[in-house]
């Protein structure tokens, strides 16, 4: 044992170590690879880009945070939003390097915001970004993404039942590290099922070979040198950047979760400044390479409670080992191939559940709708992101420049917080407040 209980790696020894390291990475699998399943996007890298990030973002944070990051299901519908921006340009052939570079400047707004909280602190800064703004923000990006789920599902409702199913009761009645992967179980249930019917076509799994690189230039922000249409790449951005407002608040309470279970305080030692420094680094890096942004996983923090060990080096050894995954194209394949309604039956879950993380921001965080300007600022949020996003252009054009409905709603609501009176917020008089903003199914 170390000085404050915590077993490391020099108790632990290299096997345990191994074998702890290969639980971080089965806890993180089934979320991490589900967003480029969902999105389009490249599995090997994903996972990549998920070793890498997280290794970064340990050298960033002196080593001291026992974090992952994997994929964020946060920029799934940012994502949606730009293939369909993209399809209404004829010079466009492939959306994701415009995706990509939205989500390196989301990445660079954790960097200012962590310049910000090095500069003023935390309180000061949060004070513009309370929960009466961002609730409502997360609420109406699970909201928007709810019919891609339902039109998943009716490509076999009976699998995509089935994938729900295992999901509930592993999340409700399971026990121990079945508690905290219920989406890869969910998954492999409903896929092996599936498979056993008829309803798998693995042919792009047979052609694929076992080791190649895990990119293609064409995905990377890079291959936009060699033609850029300036007019989708601005509304890319505008598109992206807003989404780093919820993800930034899942960050902050997901450090204070990881503190709580390791009795530590990173949120003073290295501080926030560090980790959203490498969080936002991290998720700029993937996005260069057509990779998801990243966000620490409450899976893997689950793990850390599970198993009571806390050592960092643990959790490296993960992110090692998610590298060499990477290299195999046939799994990522054997992803790729992954039933519709499996997609739809876990997605239906979760973008149901990032609308109910919104709700929890406001309720665990008191939110007083009492207060004439509460009511106004989460009315004009939602109904601006839902009424654009849903209405005929799916977007406000201004010129050559395309607005998502929640890039509307959020600046509005921004504004709004810091112009009316009344804003009570003071970030850190509520741990339970301040570690609700959690995608975690």
């Amino acid at each position: 044992m170390s000085d404050n209980g915590i077993r490391d790696a020099r108790t632990l020894g290299v096997p345990k170590m191994l074998l702890l390291g290969f639980q971080h990475m089965f806890a993180m699998f089934g979320a991490t690879v589900l967003v480029p399943a969902l999105t389009g996007l490249s599995v090997s890298a994903t996972l990549l880009f998920a070793g890498l990030g997280t290794l970064l973002f340990h050298f960033l944070s002196k080593g001291k945070v026992p974090a992952f990051l994997g994929s964020s299901f946060a920029f799934i519908g940012g994502y949606a939003a730009v293939n369909a921006l993209c399809g209404n340009y004829s010079d466009i052939t492939n959306w994701v390097p415009y995706a990509g570079v939205g989500v390196v400047c989301a990445g660079l707004l954790y960097v200012l915001l962590a310049a910000l909280f090095k500069a003023f602190g935390a309180q000061k800064v949060m004070r513009y970004f309370p929960p009466i703004v961002t609730g409502p923000v997360i609420i109406c990006i699970g909201m928007t993404l709810a019919n891609s789920a339902i039109n998943n599902c009716a490509a076999n409702w009976w699998i995509a039942i089935l994938a729900i199913a295992i999901v509930v009761v592993c999340n409700i009645w399971g026990k121990g590290m079945i508690k905290i992967i219920p989406i890869l179980l969910g998954v492999v249930g409903s896929y092996v099922v599936a498979a056993i019917f008829g309803q798998v076509d693995f042919t792009t799994v047979k052609e694929a070979a076992w080791i190649g690189l895990p990119f293609h230039f064409n995905d990377t922000a890079f291959s936009l040198f060699s033609g850029c249409n300036g007019s989708a790449l601005a509304s890319a951005i505008i598109i992206m950047m807003p989404i780093a407002l919820a993800t930034m608040v899942e960050h902050i309470g997901d450090m204070c979760a990881i503190s709580s279970t390791v009795g530590e305080n990173f949120v003073a030692d290295p501080g926030l400044h560090r980790t959203l420094l490498g969080d936002g680094l991290a998720t700029a890096l993937a996005a260069l390479f057509g990779a998801p942004a990243n966000t620490t996983y409450g899976e893997n923090t689950g793990v850390l409670a599970l198993t009571k060990v806390y050592d960092p080096k643990v959790i490296r050894i993960a992110a090692v080992l998610a590298i060499l995954f990477s290299f195999s194209p046939k799994f990522a394949a054997l992803v790729s191939a992954m039933p519709t309604a499996t997609i739809g039956g876990v997605s239906l879950i979760l973008y149901g559940m990032i609308s109910a993380v919104g709700v929890r921001n406001v309720v665990e965080n008191q939110v007083d709708f009492t207060k004439n300007r509460n009511v106004i600022i989460a009315a004009l949020i939602m109904s601006l992101s839902l009424g654009i996003s849903f209405s005929a252009a799916g977007a406000l054009v201004l010129g050559p420049v395309s607005l998502s409905g929640l890039a509307v709603g959020a600046l509005v609501g921004i504004i709004l917080n810091a112009v009316l009176p009344g804003n009570d917020y003071v970030f850190g008089t509520n741990e339970q407040g301040d570690e609700s903003v959690n995608f975690k199914v």
